[in-house]
Formats: structure tokens, sequence, C-alpha cells
């Protein structure tokens, strides 16, 4: 018999982290108008790319955006993942589709949840619409739409 102890393989720590966030002028403007249950990005002057959500310059000039563009709330599956690890704090369980989501008439996806379909369906350039939460729970906050669901004959 030894007296060495077994070595640690590993240990559980509690972390608490707190910040704020600045939305800073363009997401200031796209949180305003998703309350009020309009998707908006912006333009870039140069390329003509349109982000959404905006973040205030473009990501293949770097030149500063600023033209407002409202964009409809449907688009195409780009990319996906079947999550199955439960997420801290998230009230959304397991196994749920996170996908980026490339809406109509923009040129950067933005990431969402995919529901109202079974998660072995979903596929890369499956045609999705925004399911929008009812209009009294609206906030300042892209989870005004719960999720996006599938377009008929996609």
């Amino acid at each position: 018999m030894s007296d060495t102890p077994a070595p640690v393989t590993g240990i559980e720590v509690p972390i608490n982290l707190q910040y704020e966030f600045t939305a800073g002028k363009a997401l200031t403007r796209f949180l305003t108008r998703i309350r009020e249950g309009r998707i908006v990005g912006q333009r870039c002057p140069g390329c003509n790319n349109v982000y959404v959500p905006p973040r205030g310059m473009c990501a293949a000039c770097g030149i500063p955006t600023e033209e407002e563009v409202e964009v409809v709330d449907e688009g195409i599956v780009e990319s996906f993942t079947v999550v199955h690890i439960p997420i801290p704090g998230n009230p959304i369980k397991p196994p749920f589709v996170a996908a980026n989501i490339l809406l109509d008439g923009t040129d950067m996806a933005c990431l969402h949840r995919v529901s109202e379909v079974d998660n072995a369906r979903v596929h890369v350039g499956m045609r999705v619409k925004a399911r929008w939460k009812p209009r009294e729970e609206w906030d300042y906050t892209f989870e005004n739409i719960a999720w996006f669901r599938p377009v008929e004959g996609s």
C-alpha cells in the first residue's frame, strides 16, 4: 500500500460573470425596430452588403455603415447544429437546432433557433420564416422572434 495520494484529474468551480453591455448606435436602432416587429440591417456604401443585425461597419470593407435597410423575416438555413448539451440558465431544453440563417436581402447570416420541424429534417438550403412571440411579450431583443420554422414546400 502506498501513501501517495491519487492525482487530481479535475475540479468543479462555479463561475458567476456579471457584465454590462452597451449596444452602440447601430445595434440600438436594430433593437428599437425589432421591438416594433421590423427587422432592419445596414448597407455598406462600398460593396452594398447588408448586415443583420447591423454592426456599424462593413465586415468586408471596414467602411462605416449608416443606411438602414428593412428586410423580411424569411430566409434560408446556411448551416446548423443540433445542440444536445443543456446550456446553464437557458430555458430551451435539448435537443434543439441552432442555425445560421441568411435572411432574404442580406449578406451575412444571423444565428437563431429552428423549430416546428423534426431536427433530422433540418437541412442546408431549407427556407424558414420567423415565428414571432405574441406582441405583448416584445421587448428590445432579437428573442421577439421565438424561432424560425420551415416554409411550406421547403
